[in-house]
């Protein structure tokens, strides 16, 4: 095996042995230092597979569109002609990146402090497992593989909410269940539709539609971009989100917001476009349309919102919501756009999320109303959530500005009464975003300290420092230099839609 062989197996495999060797640990703080360990060796494996890969980025008429940096592809089951097929490119390396890199700070986190609930070693057990589920979904290209990796993840996850959540953990756990089950029904039927059509499941060989009719390209696509909206999730079927984010523990949120969502959005871009691009460029202007919607409703919601947590949920909906519109576009630059929002968004929700909790676990309670003055109790912590607020709304500089603006830029670009009027709505959608972040400021940081504020020390826990600062330094860098993650990309983003206007 090649190098870069043995780091996609060893991708999976670290965070997979270290669940095993923290539930085989009976001490809960050496288990979650075990647990801790394996996450950042998973993180060094994950950023060295990116050696190698240049040599990959060159792309010609006549090559597959994906082509991967490395790949592992041995037989599985035979008798299905099913394989264990890995493969990462510029693409997918830099969730599978941002994944390794927040599952170590929220296993480091735990070090810190365990949520109430149950024991630190089962928390971080079962955030290896997530884990493992969603970077298999970032890697898998057999589209079975992709489906069982998918699905590893609702149990664990589910047992994360449910058990170190909050007092309605329980409820917001089971509808999460049942939403993801009925998004995990549609893509099971989607994954069957394409594979029975097409006589393999290989994602490299079917993506451009490899002879799939029209019709099967139409039906595989409904089904498929329907599983993935209820995974991201995209409006109307994000319900879910916001009792999950609430009620889920601070890591919990972390990993949901930052990179959970994002099996959606990948899976939207690699799997239903670049499979049945017949049936996006059918659907594209429905999908422009749903997610400008996403965009102006999720706005609205938050603007009404009285829960910090609640709040920061809702706004993944539409930040999400300018992800799926530079996919609807089918350009090479609405494609960067989604794949660079959906960086941004996990490096700056994770942030926000854990900023919120440490407000919470401080105050003792959520609500906008019982908060304010937060920057004359404890200023650090108001300017550090001043930060992520602003670098959220889309500040120029910051890393949730590119994702945004080339997202209305690839709409306005592709021309059209439709498109002009989404780009425009889209862009009012970002001035709607500016409006509910600069009221959470001003309620929670500015005035005079509430009573719940009045008692917060100035300082922050060194734990919370580490746990933080790399996803400050990353919503800088990747805001002033866009190319750590577009340059990787540029080539396989053309590939793709070179073979979707095929």
């Amino acid at each position: 095996m090649t190098l870069g062989q043995v780091l996609l197996v060893a991708v999976l495999a670290l965070p997979a042995l270290g669940a095993v060797a923290v539930a085989a640990t009976p001490r809960d703080r050496a288990a979650r230092i075990v647990g801790a360990v394996a996450a950042a060796l998973t993180l060094l494996a994950a950023v060295a597979l990116v050696s190698g890969g240049r040599g990959w980025f060159a792309w010609s008429a006549g090559t597959p569109a994906v082509r991967p940096w490395h790949q592992v592809d041995l037989p599985w089951a035979s008798g299905l002609e099913l394989r264990f097929h890995l493969g990462v490119d510029g693409i997918s390396w830099p969730l599978v990146v941002l994944t390794a890199l927040l599952t170590l700070l929220c296993c480091g986190y735990t070090l810190w402090r365990v949520p109430d609930g149950g024991s630190g070693r089962a928390l971080v057990a079962l955030l290896l497992v997530v884990e493992v589920g969603i970077l298999g979904t970032f890697l898998a290209l057999d589209l079975v593989l992709f489906f069982l990796f998918f699905e590893v993840v609702l149990l664990p996850m589910y047992a994360i909410i449910a058990g170190w959540g909050g007092a309605e953990r329980r409820r917001a756990g089971r509808k999460f269940v049942l939403y993801t089950l009925v998004g995990s029904v549609l893509l099971l039927v989607g994954v069957y539709v394409v594979v029975a059509a097409a006589g393999t499941a290989d994602i490299v060989a079917l993506t451009g539609g490899a002879g799939l009719s029209r019709g099967t390209q139409l039906a595989a696509f409904t089904l498929l971009a329907l599983a993935f909206a209820v995974k991201s999730p995209l409006w109307p079927l994000h319900s879910w989100l916001p009792d999950a984010h609430t009620q889920a523990p601070t890591v919990g949120s972390v990993v949901l917001a930052g990179v959970l969502l994002k099996m959606g959005t990948y899976g939207l871009i690699r799997v239903a476009v670049g499979v049945a691009p017949e049936g996006a460029r059918w659907a594209a202007p429905v999908l422009g349309v749903l997610a400008v919607a996403a965009i102006l409703v999720g706005s609205l919601v938050c603007l009404a919102q009285v829960e910090v947590k609640r709040l920061i949920a809702y706004s993944s909906v539409g930040h999400m919501g300018f992800v799926l519109l530079g996919v609807a576009t089918l350009t090479a630059t609405g494609i960067q756009a989604a794949l660079i929002g959906n960086v941004a968004h996990g490096v700056i929700t994770g942030l926000l999320f854990f900023l919120a909790g440490a407000v919470k676990d401080r105050t003792g309670t959520g609500a906008l109303a019982d908060l304010s003055g937060l920057r004359e109790t404890a200023p650090r912590l108001a300017g550090l959530l001043a930060f992520a607020a602003v670098a959220s709304l889309g500040l120029p500089g910051l890393a949730g500005f590119w994702g945004e603006a080339f997202a209305v830029v690839a709409a306005i670009g592709v021309g059209g009464p439709l498109w002009l009027t989404l780009g425009v709505l889209a862009a009012v959608g970002g001035a709607l975003t500016a409006a509910y972040f600069l009221r959470l400021l001003r309620q929670v940081t500015h005035g005079r300290p509430s009573t719940a504020v009045g008692g917060v020390g100035a300082g922050l826990a060194g734990a919370e420092v580490t746990a933080w600062a790399p996803l400050v330094l990353l919503a800088l860098a990747i805001g002033l230099v866009p190319a750590l993650v577009l340059g990787v990309a540029e080539a396989p983003v053309d590939a793709l839609v070179e073979v979707i206007h095929r």
